[in-house]
């Protein structure tokens, strides 16, 4: 009988071992490790939720459109300036940067939420706008912790992989009013503090999850990473649904100067300067100045244009929402589909990007001209585009210059956009808006300070400036065909050869290892 009990207790010891074996393996694996990535990019698209908040911070701050679209354009700067977040990557471990990421989210969301909600005394404009930058600043972090790293561990399949976690970015935006309403109701106030809080906690919770791990291959890859797409685009059409049912219910240091010039052929690993100064990353930095730079001040714009046209609250948080979900589609659509033709048919993956400026261009004139309902439309094509745009800029950069600085190279591959944002969001558009509601305000006969906000009434309050965002979108897609004539010879070849070769002597160099440590138990 005491044989039996200890046999018995060494079966049970021994099946508790196995099992916390296998979940370890399991949460410190290259799946769980997407699938924690996924999780912290589907919290990392809360400056695309602008436009539901921005009319409380117009409002209870008593800014006009001006004020609010440098808020804006301060918000895009933190967006997309990432260099830091990219430099920090480079010389400390994945950990550390989603920290300082989470601690920037929190600290400049939670500084707006206590301003609007009046519990601070009135801060100055530099001061919310340091606060915005800061905080839409971390999601860099979070892009670069895990988008980064989930590129490297799955470099063969880079395009899906981008396309999906870009996605998620793309569909955080749909997914933080559902959060926001099941939790707080209608007080939009309350949705810049879920967004101050919610992503900063679920990086934390992953924190150790997402790191580098050597490259393997698996022969179902492809299978799983189509499953997850049906999984996230199921996500996407219910929450989609359920948007619509609301609506009716109510680097390192350069190699040296002699090298700058000198650089490796395309696919290859460029150094940071070397790809800074090269004329791909020119006709990069000029289209996606144009291309982003209009997405960005048609998305921050959607509050101010529903109220201008006459669309209520809820349909302006419905337009948001549809431009979040068509956001995600654009990012899953310009990963998977870009990726498949590529392969199959060599379409340079920049001819997708030209063409996707056009469809950008259709929705800035839908705005321009508008008709009833027709700013639904465009929202699901300024979505769709935008998202497209974001997944293609950070493929393209990672084929075109390597891998090895790409934590660097994609965040300064970025850097037009918010310069883009500043031109054609507050030197062009927030300027033409003020003026047009300027105009209004002298045929009623009154003077500024008898109104509490700068508000434009009308088709004609966005007619020239988005005219404008249509003629430079169109200009963008012309430089991007530039950028697909000089690089259509490397498309048309094998981009993937080089990765394929490093999967099979790593997949060597790991037999080689097992036959030995065989040998040595044999031994």
């Amino acid at each position: 009988f005491a044989i039996s009990t200890t046999m018995a207790t060494t079966a049970s010891g021994s099946s508790g071992y196995v099992c916390c074996r296998f979940f370890l393996q399991v949460i410190t694996g290259r799946w769980f490790m997407m699938f924690a990535s996924f999780l912290i990019m589907a919290c990392a698209g809360a400056t695309y939720l602008f436009g539901v908040y921005s009319k409380d911070i117009k409002s209870t701050l008593g800014y006009d459109q001006s004020t609010l679209n440098l808020m804006s354009t301060f918000k895009d700067l933190g967006a997309n300036v990432g260099v830091l977040s990219g430099l920090l990557a480079e010389v400390t471990p994945t950990w550390f940067v989603l920290l300082v990421g989470a601690l920037m989210n929190f600290t400049g969301y939670f500084m707006i939420w206590l301003a609007v909600t009046k519990r601070v005394a009135t801060p100055k404009v530099w001061q919310m706008c340091a606060y915005i930058c800061i905080g839409a600043n971390s999601q860099n972090f979070a892009n670069t912790g895990s988008l980064v790293t989930c590129v490297k561990n799955f470099p063969q399949s880079r395009g899906m992989m981008l396309g999906l976690m870009k996605g998620f970015v793309g569909l955080s935006g749909a997914i933080f009013p559902q959060i926001y309403y099941a939790i707080y109701g209608n007080d939009s106030k309350s949705l810049i503090l879920l967004i101050g809080w919610f992503p900063a906690a679920i990086s934390l919770v992953f924190v150790y999850n997402i790191r580098a791990m050597k490259i393997s291959t698996h022969p179902n890859e492809t299978k799983v990473l189509h499953e997850y797409l049906g999984i996230a685009t199921v996500l996407a059409l219910l929450i989609m649904a359920l948007t619509i049912a609301q609506k009716k219910t109510k680097e390192a240091s350069a190699s040296g100067c002699s090298s700058i010039f000198k650089p490796p052929k395309r696919g290859e690993d460029f150094s940071i300067l070397q790809a800074l100064f090269s004329i791909d990353m020119f006709l990069v930095f000029l289209g996606t100045f144009c291309g982003l730079g209009c997405s960005l001040t048609a998305v921050d714009n959607l509050g101010q244009i529903g109220e201008s046209l006459g669309y209520p609250y809820q349909a302006v948080s419905t337009v948001v929402s549809l431009l979040s979900i068509w956001n995600y589609f654009g990012r899953v659509f310009a990963g998977f589909v870009s990726e498949i033709i590529l392969l199959k048919y060599k379409i340079p993956r920049p001819l997708i990007m030209s063409l996707v400026f056009l469809l950008a261009a259709v929705g800035d004139l839908l705005i321009a001209f508008p008709w009833p309902g027709s700013v639904y439309l465009a929202s699901l094509l300024l979505g769709f585009s935008f998202g497209a745009q974001q997944t293609l800029l950070f493929t393209i950069v990672s084929e075109l210059f390597g891998l090895k600085y790409y934590a660097t190279l994609f965040n300064c591959a970025q850097l037009s956009s918010p310069l883009g944002s500043f031109v054609l969001n507050v030197r062009i558009v927030g300027k033409l808006y003020d003026k047009e509601a300027w105009k209004q305000l002298a045929a009623k006969g009154m003077a500024r300070s008898m109104v509490k906000e700068l508000t434009c009434i009308g088709e004609q309050c966005y007619r020239l400036s988005f005219s404008i965002l249509a003629a430079t979108n169109t200009f963008g897609s012309v430089v991007i065909l530039v950028l697909v004539l000089r690089t259509r010879k490397y498309y048309g070849g094998d981009i993937y050869k080089r990765f394929r070769d490093e999967i099979a002597e790593n997949e060597k160099e790991m037999a080689l290892k097992s036959a030995q440590e065989m040998q040595m138990v044999e031994s």
